[in-house]
């Protein structure tokens, strides 16, 4: 355990891991995931409650990307293939299409922009260690923990409203296990917490959606409400 190295060697072993592990990642140029999420809301009455999910990620570099996520209040998945983004709410059986040219990158930047959440997105950018880079204004290593029977490196950082931790698997394949986001600017301080089941170095074949006899094309207005977290759950 590593929980008394010097405050200085500390940061450059977090850094060095993370830039590791974002290394890695760019080097799989296909791969899938399955995670379990949960998402910790604040009430008016300031009680935290979570609301727990679990998914999959399919990656096929530079330009596809499936996602499913099933929990409580949505079964959703989406489909990317570099030209057209399709986001399918299964449980309301509809569905709404738009061209989205460009690369994986480009799809998490522009979704972004708009206003969508993606926490855990920056895992699957071609460059992670850039965009988790930026901002850090603390880094530690805090030593080893284990997630899921596997041993990993404990990171913890922060930034100007969030401190974030990483445990990333030890060895030569340093994938991330778990990742946890925590928002000091909400009261009560939520936790966003992603933690990877199983991982393996293919991707689905066909990243094009095919709809289901039951189920209609609307426009993004029409769409359901799709977030792990019920309309009017947070503060």
């Amino acid at each position: 355990m590593a929980l008394f190295v010097p405050a200085a060697h500390a940061e450059d072993n977090a850094r060095a891991i993370l830039k590791s592990m974002s290394d890695y990642l760019a080097k799989q140029q296909a791969f899938t995931a399955t995670f379990n999420s949960d998402i910790e809301v604040v009430t008016p009455e300031m009680q935290k409650v979570q609301f727990a999910s679990s998914g999959e990620v399919s990656v096929s570099r530079p330009d596809k990307v499936y996602a499913a996520r099933t929990g409580g209040f949505a079964d959703v998945e989406m489909f990317f293939d570099g030209k057209q983004m399709t986001v399918h709410a299964k449980n309301a059986k509809v569905f709404m299409q738009a061209d989205m040219p460009g690369t994986l990158d480009e799809l998490v930047s522009k979704l972004e922009a708009d206003g969508q959440a993606l926490p855990g997105a920056d895992l699957l950018l071609s460059n992670v260690y850039d965009a988790l880079n930026a901002g850090i204004i603390d880094a530690k290593h805090i030593g080893t923990g284990v997630v899921g029977g596997i041993e990993c490196e404990h990171l913890a950082f922060r930034n100007a409203d969030t401190d974030w931790q990483l445990w990333v698997r030890t060895g030569p394949e340093p994938i991330p296990c778990k990742y946890v986001i925590t928002s000091k600017a909400v009261g009560q301080a939520p936790q966003y917490t992603l933690v990877i089941n199983s991982w393996s170095g293919e991707a689905k074949n066909d990243f094009k959606f095919a709809p289901p006899a039951d189920s209609k094309r609307v426009d993004a207005k029409a769409m359901p409400h799709i977030d792990e977290v019920p309309e009017g759950g947070s503060q």
